[in-house]
């Protein structure tokens, strides 16, 4: 039974009243007048108010020594964290001028402000991001077709050919490219258009102004990578290093502009290589590559490409619009050179990083009175972590600057101490340790400065001023687009986020945080037990967390999927509390993941492999038939079971993502509804009758059928690994069931694939 403290007193105002007049009776037996006019009684009702004040007061000091020993802890609550993002910004109508955009420019979404943490230079230039999509198999009325197309070269058709179509790499048309699979030539084309009031089209070569003016520039290359479906790995032994397998290049034209040619008479087009500078690995994590474009002279594309060799082989994809082929200036290529996962959902040019922050500067404090343990209120909360200095100056002196410390502990006296346990007694040495320092509450934007002994006072008569950084928490994830607003930024410019920022949450509540700091006693911000990795996972700032399952000595990748068979390996399957993509089963994208990764690793054992995953569903498909009681609507005891069922195999139950003391590997056969559908529990239609029969209003169930996507129907569906099951489709009718081929309808065709080297040729188009 739980321990209850009982309360000091619970009398309230009439209680107290009525105890006093009656206890009068028996002191003062010639008072017999207790009306509420008489002023006897309205004494007893002053002390009475004033005594269930004190009480309320009383009653409250177990929680003020609970919540003062909490203090004592030093567990503060998680401040806010800032979203985070890229933008693209271009030169639409500006003047012909590479526009330097410094490091911390203010950006606007609305409201809310971003500034740009790296400066950009932003040259006059359009892009078109392309690729090649490769075609199924062609008929063999198609190949005769390109045979009579080609015959003009007197030559063979070669056999080794591979059709391809020009597609762009727009969210309108497609969500996103996989070089390796999707692609002939394992390339991304990105065309670096002049802008149209930029060619001279008197000149001799139109192009020349724009070339000479980005020749030797930095282009600043925005990549976004396909976000869905992936998991992150952490070594013993530290994060992997960034992937090195994007080659980026630019044509190698001749001086005269031809093209050189193969022993089979085939185009061979050479091309130049850039070097990248990144920190970001732009296959797994948005990221900003800065390339070193070559001198004007070498920006150049071939001259006299007959128009049935375009695009052939390794040349640029043909650009259907004649008016934009005309201006391009050159073509910029990124090519995988490894067997890895490159599915890009997004390039552009001119890119930059963008932090979801709010400067204030010279914030006038109290000033300083020369007491110990001073502490100063910031006027804006949370503050971001490690933003705030502090200035300090007393009349006419020289200003100090304080700066954050974790512990005033660890800071060092005003006055240097001598140790008395030295034999002799010498001047003490200078401290390595700073003094000019406070402690920050992020959380409360409160600033705590040191009392003499560790930590420098605030002197009297100082004057202080704060500069600090604040966000707006999760009103910093906004949707695409919604960056596009630069009030400094000139004329004739635009800026856009072509993705949703990401990171934004909002503070720790005081209810969340009394929870914490009873777990964190329990755990040290280490990750150990298996409660350890749930608890810490939960407080990740920037990530709206779900579920989490803590599977030990479990390897995905290892046969077989069995936890127990990877000693020292830790996997974490990690759901996102919303998906407005996929709603009824949340999918663990690459960005949520990577937030969880980088709050996780400081905090595992150096010895453990820790893998993020998210979840593997698997889609189902269920018809079920039902007896409905008499007298009851059809409908609405129908609608009851399809919620019931669809609650019942929900990934993420009821109880959210709140950690409690049940176990998060649950055995084979064992259900827990309050925190979703359990691993490896196999979904059985002996089951689904069974929580079907317990909606109200169900005298009976005539079937369950249950099938798997693109398999046929079975009485039980398995769940291995990480796979959880995914309702794609029920239907739930008064009598019989509905066939299941039915319900989930026709199959889709699987495409084909083929691994030979085949030599990439253009379609042509039937339509102009």
């Amino acid at each position: 039974m739980p321990l209850t403290p009982p309360p000091i007193d619970d009398r309230r105002f009439a209680q107290l009243v009525q105890d006093t007049l009656n206890r009068a009776q028996s002191y003062t037996p010639e008072w017999t007048n207790f009306n509420q006019s008489d002023p006897g009684v309205t004494l007893v009702q002053l002390f009475a108010f004033l005594t269930e004040n004190l009480l309320y007061r009383a009653n409250l000091m177990p929680e003020r020594n609970r919540i003062k020993f909490l203090q004592m802890l030093r567990v503060p609550l998680t401040s806010a964290s800032a979203a985070q993002g890229l933008v693209a910004i271009t030169n639409d109508r500006g003047p012909m001028q590479a526009q330097l955009v410094a490091e911390d420019f203010e950006l606007r979404a609305g409201a809310v402000p971003f500034r740009t943490q790296m400066g950009v230079e932003v040259l006059p230039l359009e892009a078109r991001v392309v690729f090649k999509r490769t075609l199924p198999a062609p008929s063999a009325a198609l190949l005769d077709y390109y045979r009579l197309l080609y015959a003009s070269y007197q030559t063979d058709f070669p056999t080794d050919v591979q059709l391809y179509e020009t597609v762009a790499l727009d969210g309108s048309v497609v969500e996103s490219v996989d070089l390796n699979q999707d692609t002939p030539d394992r390339s991304l084309w990105i065309a670096l258009l002049a802008r149209a009031g930029d060619v001279d089209t008197s000149a001799a070569d139109p192009l020349k102004a724009a070339r000479d003016l980005i020749g030797g520039r930095t282009l600043s290359l925005g990549v976004v990578p396909a976000l869905d479906d992936v998991g992150v790995q952490i070594e013993p032994g530290g994060p992997p290093q960034a992937s090195t397998l994007l080659t980026f290049e630019v044509p190698s034209v001749a001086a005269d502009g031809s093209l050189s040619r193969d022993a089979d008479d085939r185009p061979a087009p050479a091309y130049r290589q850039l070097a990248p500078a990144t920190d970001a690995d732009v296959l797994a994590e948005p990221g900003v590559v800065q390339l070193q474009l070559p001198a004007s002279a070498d920006l150049a594309v071939w001259d006299g490409v007959d128009a049935l060799e375009g695009g052939v082989g390794d040349l640029p994809p043909v650009l259907d619009d004649l008016a934009l082929a005309a201006r391009t200036v050159t073509w910029l290529r990124m090519r995988i050179t490894g067997a890895a996962q490159a599915r890009i959902r997004w390039a552009g040019l001119n890119a930059t990083w963008v932090r979801q922050i709010e400067h204030t500067v010279a914030e006038p404090l109290a000033d300083g009175d020369g007491t110990p343990g001073q502490v100063r209120t910031l006027a804006h909360a949370p503050i971001l972590d490690g933003s705030v200095t502090v200035t300090a100056r007393v009349g006419t002196a020289a200003p100090t600057t304080w700066t954050q410390i974790d512990d005033l502990a660890a800071a060092a006296p005003e006055v240097p101490v001598s140790d008395p346990r030295a034999t002799t007694l010498a001047l003490p040495a200078a401290s390595a340790a700073p003094s000019y320092v406070f402690e920050l509450d992020a959380e409360a934007g409160a600033l705590t400065f040191g009392d003499g002994f560790n930590g420098w006072r605030l002197p009297a008569g100082a004057k202080v001023f704060a500069n600090s950084d604040t966000c707006s928490g999760a009103a910093g994830n906004v949707q695409p687009g919604a960056i596009n607003s630069a009030p400094l930024l000139g004329s004739g410019f635009s800026v856009t986020n072509p993705v949703q920022t990401w990171g934004g949450a909002d503070s720790e509540t005081a209810d969340d945080g009394d929870k914490q700091v009873r777990r964190y006693l329990q755990h040290r911000d280490r990750l150990v037990s298996a409660e350890d990795f749930a608890t810490i996972a939960y407080r990740a700032p920037g990530v709206q967390i779900g579920r989490i399952e803590m599977l030990p000595a479990f390897h995905p990748d290892f046969a077989p999927a069995e936890p127990g068979g990877a000693p020292g390996v830790v996997t974490l399957m990690a759901i996102p509390a919303f998906d407005p993509g996929q709603p009824d089963a949340p999918r663990a994208d690459r960005l949520f993941l990577n937030t969880l990764c980088v709050y996780l690793d400081p905090r595992r054992l150096v010895t453990t492999e820790l893998l993020l995953r998210g979840p593997d569903y698997v889609g189902i498909w269920i018809s079920v038939g039902v007896d409905v009681a008499a007298g009851l609507s059809i409908a609405a005891v129908v609608d009851a079971a399809k919620t019931r069922l669809q609650a019942f195999l929900a990934p993420i139950g009821p109880a959210g993502g709140a950690p409690d003391d049940t176990p998060l590997f649950a055995p084979p056969g064992s259900v827990h509804p309050a925190r979703g559908w359990p691993l490896r529990t196999a979904v059985s239609s002996r089951v689904l009758l069974a929580e079907v029969a317990r909606v109200a209003g169900v005298t009976a169930v005539a079937d369950v059928l249950l099938a798997q996507d693109g398999q046929a129907a079975s009485d039980s569906v398995a769940m291995t690994g990480l796979q959880l099951p995914r309702l794609l489709g029920i239907s739930v009718v008064a009598g019989d069931p509905v066939p299941i081929d039915a319900v989930r309808g026709v199959a889709s065709a699987t495409a084909t694939t083929t691994t030979t080297q085949l030599l990439p040729v253009p379609i042509v188009p039937e339509n102009c």
